[in-house]
């Protein structure tokens, strides 16, 4: 027996899949499309989430706000500088994982700022992972310009290649441009 419980986590899986599918045009999914793939009834969303605008919301918050968690959770560093690029580098990743999910997070954030959506939860771990070595009245402007960086390049990682030389969609390239991020914005 499906429970309350099961139906709306199944719809937000759903929804999330299409997300990725359309590479984040949300226009182009329709409340029929998730219930049909969701296999509920197409009342059911607006039921458990008001219209399909919110559903989308959650989706998008819940899939950032594990890589929040997941940054979190990395091990102890010798250094502020290593916790930091680690962390910066996880999170980094996982925008160019779920590039629609990432994309659709941070042009709402652009759209509408809230201190309770994911990039401001993002700003504020990294807050938790500077604990020493930086001023307490400087450590809200290091985390606001990294957050920033890291999504201005995710963004349009076109002309951070062509400006900076970095190809982001190389693994190896992403890790070098958060490096060098996190050096220039906290010190060496």
């Amino acid at each position: 027996m499906k429970t309350v419980r099961n139906v709306k986590n199944n719809m937000i899986e759903v929804t999330t899949e299409l997300i990725e599918a359309f590479d984040g045009d949300t226009k182009k999914i329709t409340a029929r499309m998730i219930a049909e793939k969701a296999d509920v009834a197409l009342g059911l969303i607006n039921y458990h989430f008001g219209n399909k605008e919110n559903l989308i919301t959650i989706c998008v918050q819940r899939v950032i706000g594990k890589a929040i968690i997941g940054a979190s959770t990395q091990k102890p560093y010798d250094t502020e500088i290593e916790r930091m690029t680690a962390w910066a580098v996880y999170v980094f990743d996982f925008l160019f994982e779920y590039p629609a999910i990432a994309r659709l997070s941070i042009l709402g954030e652009f759209q509408s700022y809230d201190t309770e959506k994911n990039p401001a939860y993002l700003q504020r771990g990294f807050l938790f992972a500077l604990t020493k070595n930086i001023a307490d009245k400087d450590k809200p402007m290091a985390s606001f310009v990294l957050t920033a960086a890291m999504q201005a390049a995710f963004l349009r990682s076109d002309m951070v290649n062509e400006l900076l030389g970095y190809d982001l969609t190389e693994k190896e390239s992403r890790d070098a441009y958060v490096r060098e991020l996190v050096k220039i914005v906290f010190g060496s």
